[in-house]
């Protein structure tokens, strides 16, 4: 009887042993193809992929400071999102993230970690040719190329509203011309011919000699 509690303290921790190994391979793999996009300033979104066959039901992220200065965890359950949007983010600051899923008998071991840069509140465009790809910075290219492209149609429309405007002014000027032409071809000739100065006019009367006779 002396050796019973032995044999029960080596049965439960070979028990033990097996739960832990049970738990352990029933362990979701880690997230694979962990990338950064859509990076700002004071956010960033986070994207992986899991393996198929593996029940996952939610994932925990690893947010930290290369500095150090600050770390943060994420955790949501009852989701199958492959994406995560960090926010507040300091600017122009390195960070380090890692992703964990979590499945129905624990989380998985962490991914490989993951660096990124935040940008500063004056950059526009992430300066990672990695980044170039992204669906939204490809959207913002390509409204930029069609407000070009409509600032370009305007300002030729407006040439041409110029030239027409331009073109009926002349117009108009060579039309009025020569309507005052024709107006002055229509005037009848008597007013620019000098008035005729009369021929005939009044012929001063001769008186007829007078002849007196004088009887004697």
């Amino acid at each position: 009887m002396a050796y019973l509690p032995i044999y029960l303290n080596s049965a439960i921790l070979v028990l033990f042993r097996c739960d832990i190994c049970l738990v352990g391979a029933n362990r979701p793999p880690a997230p694979v193809n962990v990338t950064v996009t859509q990076l700002k300033a004071n956010a960033a979104t986070v994207s992986w992929d899991v393996p198929e066959g593996d029940i996952i039901i939610g994932y925990t992220i690893s947010q930290q400071r290369q500095d150090g200065q600050m770390q943060r965890f994420i955790r949501e359950v009852n989701t199958t999102n492959r994406a995560c949007v960090l926010w507040d983010l300091d600017e122009d600051a390195d960070y380090i993230i890692q992703v964990q899923s979590i499945g129905l008998y624990g989380e998985s071991q962490a991914s490989k970690r993951i660096h990124f840069r935040t940008l500063k509140e004056t950059d526009r465009f992430p300066s990672n040719s990695s980044n170039q790809d992204d669906p939204t910075v490809q959207g913002i290219k390509n409204r930029q190329l069609q407000t070009g492209e409509m600032i370009i149609i305007v300002v030729v429309l407006i040439m041409w509203a110029a030239v027409i405007v331009l073109f009926c002014r002349q117009y108009d000027i060579i039309k009025d011309n020569d309507s005052n032409n024709n107006k002055e071809k229509a005037k009848p000739s008597s007013e620019h011919s000098t008035p005729e100065r009369p021929t005939g006019g009044l012929l001063r009367s001769k008186k007829a000699p007078s002849i007196n006779i004088i009887e004697v």
